[in-house]
């Protein structure tokens, strides 16, 4: 058929599967080689690799411009564009345009990533354990072919949309990097350069510091555990160890209590806003601050509530959060299958407290640049609402 007249083609027409293959990699010069673990869902650029002078069983060969599809679990959206010479997994695709000027070849990644190709490609998929789809059904997937000159805009657009969805994700990385040093710095060491040091239970610490155990400076601890909710299809928010993330509370999966039974439930405490949420077991260890809507707290978590200008919360939400801290209650844990600690034991595990002053300043800095992460999260999303908004309209 002639395909360039054609607004709806096929994938097989107009793509092709590369199957070039290379018995020694080494021998032939080629220094790299990409296994699915190398390729980040819905991130077009190869960051990581294995050296084949470090042994390799591939021989799948790919180029510079040609596009890598990960075709053992589709559902990971791994698609990337090689930018150096190598050779890859055999659960990879190869592809390329058939012909520059019938599909823009710098195209091809973004039909991969469109929802109907990816739906396609779980559809079609085979096996339980390692689903996989093959290059037969692909090959028979339909997609709007716009012209070549909407092509170049299209393309272009797109790739202004990753280029920008790179730097917030490299912006995002540096500020990883940067919270995690800063939260070290300032939870062993304090905010105040002229801190003079003592020795502590927890070594070396500034001298207006204590060590003591975590109940001293906690005013109350909510626990509902062993209290199993009823729960309805609606009503208030209950609020489980499923919801905890690290640092922030997410709403899936979503499950509720009758308003009815609200009171009757609630007599251990209500939790107020500014509170913080920690996990018990399954997982142990996840850390929140309490929300502003009613709700109520479910299992395997406990509420704490800092002394008033004992301790502030925001301090203890970062102290929480600090992998130190983690350890040291990791330490604490019981069980094998699931870890868990006991509110009784949890009540007795030291930790280093500044005064009120500094724990405000500390967590005040900490806050900081966590904003400015949630900030850069929050536009990296809508860039990819973005790109898949635009996908779908010109590739759909």
């Amino acid at each position: 058929m002639d395909i360039k007249n054609n607004t709806i083609v096929k994938f097989g027409d107009v793509v092709h599967l590369n199957t070039d293959r290379v018995s020694d990699p080494l021998a032939a010069g080629i220094e790299r080689y990409v296994g699915l673990e190398h390729i980040e869902p819905e991130n077009l650029h190869i960051r990581s690799w294995g050296l084949v002078a470090e042994g390799t069983t591939f021989t799948n060969l790919f180029k510079p411009g040609q596009v890598l599809f990960g075709k053992r679990r589709a559902y990971q959206r791994k698609v990337a564009v090689a930018d150096f010479e190598g050779v890859c997994s055999s659960d990879i695709y190869v592809f390329e345009s058939k012909a520059p000027n019938v599909l823009l070849p710098e195209l091809v990644p973004f039909i991969l990533q469109s929802e109907g190709f990816y739906g396609y490609a779980v559809k079609t998929s085979a096996g339980s354990l390692s689903p996989r789809t093959n290059w037969f059904h692909l090959a028979n997937y339909e997609f709007r072919l716009p012209p070549l000159d909407e092509q170049h805009r299209i393309a272009e657009l797109l790739w202004s949309v990753d280029e920008a969805m790179i730097s917030f994700t490299d912006m995002i990385k540096k500020a990883e990097t940067l919270k995690f040093a800063t939260m070290d710095k300032l939870l062993s060491k304090g905010s105040f350069e002229n801190n003079l040091l003592k020795d502590s239970k927890l070594g070396k610490i500034p001298v207006n510091w204590k060590v003591c155990a975590i109940e001293e400076n906690l005013e109350t601890i909510i626990d509902y555990r062993g209290k199993t909710p009823k729960k309805s299809s609606s009503g208030i928010p209950l609020i489980t160890a499923k919801n905890i993330r690290e640092g922030y509370i997410d709403p899936e999966p979503r499950e509720f209590i009758a308003h009815e039974t609200y009171e009757e439930r609630m007599t251990r405490g209500i939790p107020k806003a500014g509170d913080i949420f920690f996990t018990t077991e399954a997982p142990l260890g996840m850390v929140a601050k309490v929300p502003e809507y009613k709700f109520s707290p479910g299992q395997r978590i406990i509420t704490l509530r800092g002394k008033p200008n004992e301790l502030d919360s925001g301090y203890l939400y970062w102290l929480l959060l600090w992998h130190e801290s983690q350890q040291r209650i990791q330490q604490k844990s019981h069980g094998t299958t699931v870890v868990g600690i006991k509110q009784s034991v949890f009540r007795k595990v030291i930790f280093r407290f500044p005064q009120i002053s500094e724990q405000i300043e500390i967590s005040q800095i900490l806050d900081l640049i966590k904003n400015g992460i949630d900030s850069a999260e929050r536009h990296l999303h809508n860039l990819k609402t973005l790109r898949n908004s635009l996908l779908e309209e010109m590739l759909g």
